[in-house]
């Protein structure tokens, strides 16, 4: 565990769980936050894959799936699971490992990025393409964006894009079943915070 006093990169929401696939960034400013979606194994929810994963501890033996990938060495910021709970990996002032071969257009600077690791947070919702995410998982997802928004002044509501949409050709998360319109609305519904999900939704 580490302890969230020594950062002002820990948002206090999360539960910290230190993840080694991350480095210090570069000089880049933080300005793009990226949505991802993951389950593990594919299409199940609520074990401990994902946190095996992005702490190197996945057992390659414990599902067919996990062999192809038990390898990798990745990590996001923060993981949103089913019912809203918060895990974070790596600090935001840190570079985390998540996503990839990418490029995005950045219309501030009027050119294409790469590296977005460098200026980048990623957050990954526990979901696939098939399920429709959770009330829960939307507002914590807009709390912590909020904060992100609050503590990084050149990322702002306009600079949030997918996996998707800055590596086509590999990804397609967080998928059509991200309701970007629902999440938007609760960014300026802060009296929505204090509210308890159904877990059954």
């Amino acid at each position: 565990m580490i302890d969230p006093q020594f950062s002002p990169g820990r948002w206090p929401g999360a539960r910290q769980v230190a993840s080694p696939n991350a480095d210090q960034r570069p000089d880049d400013e933080v300005s793009l936050l990226l949505i991802h979606a993951i389950s593990l194994p594919p299409g199940q929810f609520k074990g401990a894959a994902i946190e095996a994963l992005f702490t190197n501890q996945l057992d390659p033996e414990a599902h067919p799936y996990f062999a192809t990938i038990a390898h990798l060495r990745v990590s996001a910021h923060l993981l949103i699971r089913r019912d809203g709970e918060c895990v974070q990996f790596v600090d935001t002032d840190r570079r985390a490992w998540h996503a990839g071969r990418s490029r995005w257009w950045d219309p501030r600077q009027r050119r294409w990025r790469q590296a977005l690791n460098d200026f980048s947070v990623g957050i990954e919702l526990e979901g696939d393409e098939t399920n429709p995410f959770t009330k829960a998982q939307y507002r914590a997802l807009a709390k912590a964006a909020r904060w992100l928004w609050d503590r990084y002044p050149a990322l702002t509501p306009e600079r949030v894009t997918s996996h998707a949409r800055v590596a086509p050709l590999r990804k397609t998360d967080p998928g059509p079943t991200f309701d970007w319109a629902y999440w938007r609305q609760l960014l300026t519904d802060r009296e929505d915070d204090s509210a308890r999900d159904d877990p059954r939704n």
